[in-house]
């Protein structure tokens, strides 16, 4: 091989790595908001204005309707932030979403129910890790956001407490 080749290769390598697409990068910039949107099964991590990454997501088994009460399987539709991380999940990792607030407590103490909660963003259990991106072909959460576990793991150390979301029919 002669050295113009050699060093063509070495430079095509060297532009492909920096041009790398978004797919499998890891946003460097601060996540401050992230957005579901329910209807399009898509989660996306958004940063001074601009969508860092985008997620295909699973989730609840009824994914129609915000969240009422305890056991009606539903991911809640509003603003809430995330108010704790957690490393320690049934879940591969996850961040916890800030729901019930006072009115939602208020709603549901009114009409007679618990709220529920353990609202989260997570990647998959333990025994069904190996499924991988499959998990996405039906929602099965029982109220959550799941991702895979290479994308929890792209999240987590992205999104800080105090994160703001906005959850979209």
């Amino acid at each position: 091989m002669t050295l113009w080749i050699r060093c063509a290769l070495l430079l095509a390598v060297a532009l492909l790595q920096t041009s790398a697409p978004a797919g499998g990068v890891v946003p460097q910039k601060k996540v401050d908001l992230i957005v579901i949107e329910k209807s399009q099964h898509i989660m996306m991590l958004t940063g001074g204005g601009s969508v860092l990454k985008t997620y295909s997501i699973a989730l609840s088994t009824v994914p129609v309707g915000a969240k009422e009460r305890v056991g009606d399987h539903k991911v809640p539709e509003r603003k809430c932030t995330i108010d704790e991380n957690k490393p320690q999940s049934r879940f591969h990792l996850a961040v916890h979403v800030s729901y019930p607030n006072a009115t939602d407590r208020a709603r549901a103490k009114k009409i007679g129910v618990d709220p529920g909660g353990e609202i989260e963003i997570h990647g998959l259990e333990k025994k069904y890790a190996w499924l991988g991106s499959l998990h996405r072909e039906h929602d099965w959460t029982d109220g959550c956001i799941a991702v895979t576990d290479a994308e929890i793991e792209e999240i987590y150390p992205l999104v800080a407490v105090g994160t703001a979301v906005e959850i979209r029919p």
